[in-house]
């Protein structure tokens, strides 16, 4: 855990804040949001910092610090939505703001919201009232949470999606989320309620759709998961726990060398034990393009002295 935190302002506009602010842990985060602490337990979370800024009458605003262990966590937490639109903070430039990110995304503002990833920081500044003076304090407040910060890489997991394969299949950046926990995994594509993928704060986990526009314009959509285990006998295990607990009435061929393709009522449903990894297409159009698509992981990981 790094010990330097972003210094931000007493006052900012009309609004200021107390000196300190309220600080949230793991022991009651689900006194502070009802429902919604495993989201940031399911990464791994270190503590909240709250501060309430108030005004005399322009409503309040208030900045939520989440400092996580790593900069990958605090990047998952800006992944789960990538709602809003690119804003810049200091030196950091805004991503372009259209379907594909062309750049790693660090900072969206909307409806008063502004949320953000900054090193092993991930903030949420929301505004009472969204005003333009609102607004500038919102992103001011930004800026100071951001200043100084390192600009620190995606994880490693996340470069690892090619963002085309085959010259046909474009991968969304703007619905791409990093995980650790089946909890998160759930909310951006369901699985089972169980735990069927062995994931745990040891893992991770990145999982996006990609799609391909054919000449007509009609358009197909796989989603992709790919997940990194400790070890390979742990991506082994998952594997077949998967299989087991979503394709139970199928047979199971899990060999590090071979595919596994399976036609289901959405669609292709493909796997591959990949070495510590494994890689999953869900929801595929026809078997050749889960292949494909498979086959362009597996060659990448190769590339990197990991995969099959």
């Amino acid at each position: 855990m790094k010990a330097d935190k972003p210094n931000i302002p007493k006052t900012v506009g009309v609004w200021n804040r107390p000196d300190s602010p309220r600080l949230i842990n793991s022991k009651n985060i689900f006194k502070y949001m009802n429902g919604a602490g495993e989201l940031y337990l399911g990464y791994r979370f270190h503590h909240l910092e709250v501060f309430d800024y108030s005004s005399p009458d322009q409503g309040n605003i208030l900045v939520e610090l989440y400092f996580m262990e790593s900069t990958d966590d605090a990047f998952g937490l800006l992944s789960l939505d990538w709602g809003g639109e690119p804003v810049s903070l200091g030196s950091a430039p805004a991503a372009v703001s259209n379907q594909y990110f062309t750049a790693p995304c660090r900072a969206l503002y909307g409806g008063g919201l502004l949320r953000l990833w900054s090193d092993y920081i991930y903030a949420r500044i929301m505004a009472e009232r969204e005003t333009p003076a609102s607004k500038e304090a919102v992103l001011a407040l930004g800026k100071a949470i951001a200043d100084n910060a390192q600009h620190s890489p995606e994880p490693a997991i996340v470069k690892l999606l090619p963002l085309e394969i085959d010259a046909v299949w474009k991968l969304r950046r703007d619905r791409l989320s990093f995980f650790r926990s089946h909890l998160v995994l759930n909310s951006i594509y369901y699985l089972s309620h169980e735990n069927i993928l062995y994931l745990d704060l040891s893992a991770e986990a990145v999982s996006a759709p990609y799609e391909h526009i054919s000449g007509s314009g009609d358009q197909k959509r796989s989603q992709f998961l790919l997940v990194q285990y400790e070890n390979p006998e742990r991506a082994r295990q998952a594997l077949n726990r998967f299989h087991d607990a979503y394709l139970p009435e199928l047979k199971k061929e899990i060999t590090a060398d071979k595919q596994s393709l399976f036609k289901l009522e959405d669609g292709w449903l493909a796997y591959k034990l990949l070495g510590k990894y494994i890689a999953i297409v869900f929801e595929c159009p026809d078997p050749e393009s889960a292949g494909v698509i498979l086959q362009k992981i597996d060659s990448d990981l190769l590339k990197k002295g990991e995969g099959s």
